[in-house]
Formats: structure tokens, sequence, C-alpha cells
């Protein structure tokens, strides 16, 4: 049977265990270094223990390794991806291929960072050893369906999350405006400020708006056409968010791709285990920009976020009169003192806390700038968020147990729900029971306790049930089959295609321009080895960007404001980005339908603006 994985985000143990309690197939976990968030580095002994606990559930763990290397950190790297080799991964997501050049023992996954855009990439990759690829997030179904018919590997895909504005590990633009490279782990998000629109007169068209800032993704009602698409791993960006965040998303999606699986019974999910929350879950009321599918069904408007790239929250109403210290919402909404909302108006957005309500009457801590009018969204739940914190989710693996007793002893076994069965015994004379019944009752009520153990113990035969054993001994017996279990669970090694380099897979293009990526000589042997000829040296390596696309996109800002070129724009000529001293000209492949940004001369600042 094909199985599906639901993959959750961890920054650490702890938020490890809850994606996992929460009901996650696999966990994706940074390293102590080389990842693409360098604020969730993990030591190698602290994945080991994310591996020792996953494990138990079958959950996999991949570790991620998904930035460029420079030459001199090619021995540090191999020495980080073999500890983690060591600590227990299940996978590593590489974007260097110096990597794939180091014939390491553990599965490969080609991460996002590579911008696997195509069905000839994706196939590449399979053959040069990859046993997933990590899709773009720009990708619309058909296109997913297409990369998905072209590999054999198996293929990832962002349902849930933060959308990269530019193609992953395409975007020089942080390294642009500061020292701090996407590519190395460190993007500043400039993607996320205020920029101004600006035409090639040097008239200012759109003054202060968040024009790269882009919704957050939300696939959850898209996932069976994903699974038909042929998609195996189902991805939840957010290794920088909260405990919180991750036990509500991935509860959310977890019920979401049930329902899916329940529908097709060729596909099975991924590990085992139930995880039945104790609150209701609602993405909305965890951190999200607005919801979007993006360009799932195709490129469209209305997917960016201007007015802010803040947590906006789920959406409530708008204002409908201020009076005094209060105003009056236009509908009936579920708010209540403590909850954080924010209101979106002309002049910005206006963030505060609720103080009172009265029906539609909202007292919050400051009213300065609610005008009529506004949109009015929460942003923080308080009784919801009260309910995470206070969740004590769990995951049970649903376990069955035989008590079998006779005149020389007794037998417990317990056998879980993949057939994994762990036995304690005692020889030792019995005597008959006074009372049958009630000894055998004794004995499977004494067989259905699991504690505070992994396993849920669902059904109990009795055989020999008129011969006496003692509640005790009978407790004892279980307590130590279940341990002997969870030894199995734990010790049972898990599936990995752990594939070979085929030197014979050739590069779908002869050429790499300077966004390929290739930053020291095992990735240039990687590359000229299946057939590239030309490689153009590094953008990251490049001592100035002037001149330089620093951003591919699939986003489009004159598609966004309604001035597409292709439907006969009435704004001629150069546009331009510009946030204080830094200039990026826009450029529009229409045949392409892409937007680029080339890095200008920074401007000279008067000393007003500079204030």
């Amino acid at each position: 049977m094909r199985t599906v994985e639901l993959l959750a985000p961890a920054r650490d143990y702890a938020s490890a265990v809850v994606a996992v309690d929460a009901g996650a197939d696999a966990v994706y976990i940074g390293g102590a270094r080389f990842g693409a968030r360098q604020a969730a580095g993990n030591s190698a002994r602290e994945i080991a223990r994310v591996v020792e606990y996953a494990h138990r559930y079958g959950v996999r763990v991949h570790a991620t390794l998904n930035t460029l290397l420079w030459d001199d950190e090619l021995p540090e790297a191999e020495r980080t991806a073999r500890e983690l080799v060591d600590a227990g991964v299940d996978a590593l997501i590489v974007q260097d291929m110096a990597l794939r050049r180091m014939d390491l023992p553990v599965e490969l996954h080609a991460s996002t960072q590579v911008s696997n855009r195509t069905p000839e990439g994706a196939r590449f990759l399979a053959e040069a050893g990859f046993a997933r690829v990590i899709l773009e997030r720009a990708l619309s179904l058909e296109e997913i369906r297409a990369i998905c018919a072209a590999t054999p590997a198996e293929v990832e895909v962002f349902v849930h999350g933060a959308i990269c504005v530019g193609y992953s590990g395409r975007c020089f633009l942080s390294r642009a405006m500061s020292d701090r490279s996407g590519n190395r782990g460190a993007c500043s998000q400039p993607c996320r400020l205020p920029w101004d629109l600006v035409d090639g007169r040097g008239r200012r068209i759109i003054t202060g708006k968040h024009l790269l800032s882009v919704r957050d993704l939300n696939l959850s009602h898209r996932l069976g056409e994903l699974v038909d698409a042929g998609v195996t791993s189902f991805k939840i960006e957010g290794r920088l968010k909260d405990a919180g965040y991750i036990r509500n998303v991935v509860a959310w999606y977890r019920r979401a791709l049930d329902e899916v699986l329940a529908a097709r019974p060729a596909l099975r999910r991924a590990s085992v285990g139930e995880s039945v929350p104790d609150f209701e879950p609602d993405p909305a009321k965890s951190f999200t920009r607005g919801e979007s599918e993006y360009f799932f069904d195709g490129k469209r408007a209305g997917v960016a976020s201007f007015d802010t790239p803040k947590a906006v929250g789920e959406r409530i109403g708008r204002v409908a009169q201020v009076s005094g210290g209060s105003f009056r919402i236009d509908g009936d909404a579920d708010l209540a003192p403590g909850d954080g909302i924010c209101l979106i108006t002309p002049r910005g957005v206006v963030g505060t806390n609720i103080n009172a309500v009265e029906g539609r009457r909202i007292t919050p801590n400051r009213i300065e700038g609610i005008t009529p009018g506004a949109e009015l969204c929460r942003n923080y739940d308080r009784r919801f968020s009260l309910a995470l914190e206070r969740s004590r989710m769990r995951r049970v693996i649903p376990t069955r147990a035989l008590v079998e007793a006779s005149a020389q002893g007794v037998i417990v076994t317990c056998t879980d729900c993949e057939g994994l069965e762990a036995s304690a015994r005692r020889d030792v004379p019995l005597e008959r029971a006074k009372n049958p019944e009630a000894n055998a009752a004794t004995l499977r009520a004494q067989a259905m306790k699991s504690g505070d153990t992994i396993f849920a113990v669902r059904e109990v035969e009795v055989r020999g049930g008129e011969w006496f054993v003692p509640a005790s001994l009978a407790a004892e017996l279980r307590r130590e089959a279940l341990a002997g279990l969870l030894r199995q669970r734990e010790e049972r090694p898990l599936e990995h295609r752990i594939l070979p380099e085929n030197r014979a897979a050739r590069y779908p293009s002869e050429r790499l321009d300077a966004d390929g990526n290739v930053t020291n000589h095992l990735a240039e042997a990687f590359y000229r080895d299946h057939g590239v000829c030309a490689i153009e040296r590094p953008l990251e390596l490049a001592p100035s960007l002037e001149g330089c696309t620093v951003m591919r996109s699939a986003y489009c800002i004159r598609r966004e404001i309604g001035e597409c070129l292709r439907e006969g724009s009435r704004l001629r000529g150069d546009l331009y980005l510009e946030h204080g001293a830094d200039r990026f000209r826009l450029g529009f492949d229409c045949k392409a339908c892409e937007m680029t940004l080339v890095e200008c001369p920074r401007r000279r600042m008067d000393k007003e603006k500079k204030h």
C-alpha cells in the first residue's frame, strides 16, 4: 500500500514531542549548523532524543542541512551530517550537492531550497539518488501532478504556513540589503518590509505598503486532490513557531488527512497511533497573515498582505460605530475580555486588547486610531490559547491483550495494531478460583490498564479464568508485557530508501547561471559529472549584487494591483521598489508570468529622509 505522511516542524525536543503527540507521521528539525533556520539549531544528542521518542510510533525524523556550503566548511558539514546519521535520523534534507557527494549512509531529500519546479529537474534528482524532492510553494496543482508523474522520487509539498515570495533557494534580496543570506540560514525577511512603488519619473504610485508580503498558505481543503496527484508528504511550515501553533495546526491537518485516507482504502498513513485532541483545532486561531491557497489553481491576484506582515488572525467583522472609549461591530462575534485584536484602517493597522464586551459593544484597551469601517480581526483568542496550554493531548497505540492461566502458571501477551507482540509469564502453581467469573473479570480489568504508557489496551481475552491469579501478579505481568512491547517498537528499524548516485544521469541543462548556487568544489564536480559545461560564479560569492537579479517570483505586483501588462495596464515604463536607500528595478516576463527584482545603485538619502 502507498503511504501518506503528515510532516510537522520541530524547533527542539519539546516541540517535536508536541508534533508527534498531535499526530505527525514525521518531523523535520535542524541540526547544530547548516540549516535554513539558524535560530532553530539542535545538537546531535538532542536530536537523538527526538528520534527515540518518535520511533516508538513509527514517526520518522528528518534533519535539515539545507544551506549552501563554502569549501572550508565541507569537513565540518560532513561531520555534522554523520553525527546526525549516528543519532538515528531517517533522512537529511539538503540544498548543497556537496552532501550528495559525501556517500552518507542515509536517505537524502532535495530541499525546496534546490528550487524544485519542473518535471525534468525532479526526474534528474531521483536519478541522482534523492529519495524525495520537496517542491517550490508557488506551483499549481497541475504542475505538481506533472512532477509526480515524471519522477520515481517521493514528492513532498508545503500545505500550510509562511510562503517565500521569491522562488526558494533563488532569492538573494536579504543578502543584497544586509549581510544576512537566506541561502545561509539567516534571511532577514526584507520581503515583509514596507515598500514604495515608484515609476521611472520618480512618481510614487504606492507608498509605505508591504508590497512583497504574501498571505500564509492553507491547503487543508485540497489534500484529497494532492493525494490523487501522487503527493507522498504534506508539510507544515514553522520551525520557529511555538508549541501551541504546532499542536493546533498538526491536529487540524491530522483530522483532515485522516478523512482523505478513510475514503481511499489503497492508502495508509505512514505511522501509527491515535491522537484525540482535547480542544477543537482551528488554524485561524494560530499565527497567520491571512489564509491563501496561493497559486494552487493558477496564478491570480488577491494573495498579498499589503497592510501588515504580522499575524492578523481570524476575521470577525467591521467597526460600525465608535463612541467614547468603545466601538460597536456590525455582527455577532464570540469575543471576550483578554482577546487580542487588530483593526485594519486606511491609516494602517491598530492593535490592542479587549477590556470588556457587551453584546456587539467592545471596549478596547485603547481606542486611538479605531475608525468606522475598519476591518476587525482577532489575533489572540485568550480562551483558545488557555485550552492549548492546558491540553494533555496524548498519542496512544491500540493494543490487545491475552491472559492465559493454567494450573502451571499464567502468561500475559500484548499485541499492538501492527502485530508486534511481547509476553510475560510466571511458572507458579495456581489453585482453582472460587468464583471463576469474578476472577476472569478481575484479570480482564487488570489487563485493560495501560497507565502512562504509549499503549491503549482496547481488547482483552481471558483463557483459563477458572484458575485464580492474584490481581497484583496480573498487573505485574501486564506491565512487563507492555514494557517488552515498547522495547520492540524502539528497536525495530524503519524502512529507508538510501539510493546511489547514478553518474550517468544528465542534468536538464548544460549551463548553470549565477543563481544556480554552486559554492564549492564538490558541488561543481557533481554538476560537471552530470553534463553541465558552463557554471557561472554564484551570486552568493559576488562582492556586489548591483545590476543582478536578486529575486525571481511567480508573484507579480502588477497582477496584484490590477495593472497586468497582458490586460492593458495604464502603468507603462519602468517600475521600482524602494525602501530607504535600497532600490530595485522590477522586471516582468509576461511569457513565463514571472516578476524579477534587479538591484540598483543605493540612493543618496537627504537628512530629512534619514530621520
